[in-house]
């Protein structure tokens, strides 16, 4: 048996192609344009790389996109009145400050400081609250995807026993939170815990979001089971240009799960696309109008 590649170019496609639908019924019936403000500090290659990407698609699906740059060594107080500008601004309705801020800022202070209606990243400590006690909330947008991926192939992911390997903020805490909401069964597991295959063995899902490569191998898979790999590791090809591989050995999962991500192209894709979701939604909330059907 040979897994279903679950493709998330296609997914993440199908996705903005519902949220540009959504955007054109909101502006002609409610006369708004959801707007989401990004702001870069430094010159970080990588970073660039995201912020351009999701300039141009937040274009694409026929939103405001507001690009602000600050140089590295901008000032705290200076980074905060810009964000409390943006929380004011009516026609900016998703906030997204690019990750990881230069160690001379209180990145902690920064996203604290972004009107948690506005927080399309979902890591204020608001929304995060609110998610891990089963309320709306805007989550962040990788896990979001996860779940979308993942329901790709379940329609339900309920009574399913689910593993999370990771911890973090960004992805393996609230991703537990919304398989909880999924009504799944959740163990959180991180490079630490004991007996890794043994668990991930016995789950219907895995998701691999702990940063290492290879981690996760494919005789520590349950057959049949899907696997969603979060990880994006860059290694030096022979050829010397850089290759990405995940935190699953996918040639080896390949041939005992019943579904998996690639990577590149499976959940990265869906990290933007999900990004454009939180902001037409918070768009919709913040104006009082009902819920997008994306």
């Amino acid at each position: 048996m040979v897994a279903r590649i679950i493709d998330g170019k296609v997914i993440a496609a199908k996705l903005r192609a519902r949220v540009a639908d959504e955007v054109t019924r909101v502006q002609r019936e409610d006369q708004l344009t959801p707007g989401l403000a990004m702001i870069l500090v430094g010159n970080d290659p990588a970073s660039e790389v995201y912020v351009r990407s999701k300039h141009k698609q937040t274009r694409a699906a026929g939103m405001a996109s507001f690009e602000h740059v600050l140089p590295a060594d901008v000032a705290q107080c200076e980074l905060l009145m810009l964000i409390a500008g943006l929380n004011r601004d009516p026609l900016v309705h998703g906030i997204l400050v690019q990750l990881p801020l230069p160690k001379s800022l209180d990145t902690e202070k920064v996203i604290a400081a972004i009107d948690p209606a506005k927080d399309v990243d979902g890591l204020h400590p608001h929304n995060a609250g609110r998610l891990a006690g089963g309320l709306p909330a805007l989550s962040p947008c990788t896990p979001l995807g996860c779940i979308i991926l993942t329901k790709s192939v379940h329609a339900s992911l309920e009574g399913m026993d689910a593993i999370v390997i990771g911890r973090s903020n960004l992805v393996g805490r609230p991703l537990v939170q919304m398989l909880l909401n999924e009504n799944a069964t959740v163990t959180i597991t991180h490079s630490r815990s004991c007996n890794l295959p043994q668990l991930c063995a016995s789950a219907d899902l895995v998701y691999a979001a702990v940063g290492k490569q290879e981690m996760v191998r494919g005789d520590g898979i349950k057959k049949g089971s899907t696997v969603i790999d979060v990880g994006i590791n860059r290694l030096p090809g022979a050829d010397g240009e850089i290759r990405l591989v995940g935190d699953v050995a996918y040639h080896e999962a390949l041939n005992v799960a019943g579904a998996i991500t690639p990577v590149p192209g499976g959940v990265g894709q869906m990290t933007v696309a999900c990004l454009l979701v939180n902001t037409l939604r918070a768009a919709c909330t913040i104006h009082g109008l009902s819920a997008p059907k994306v």
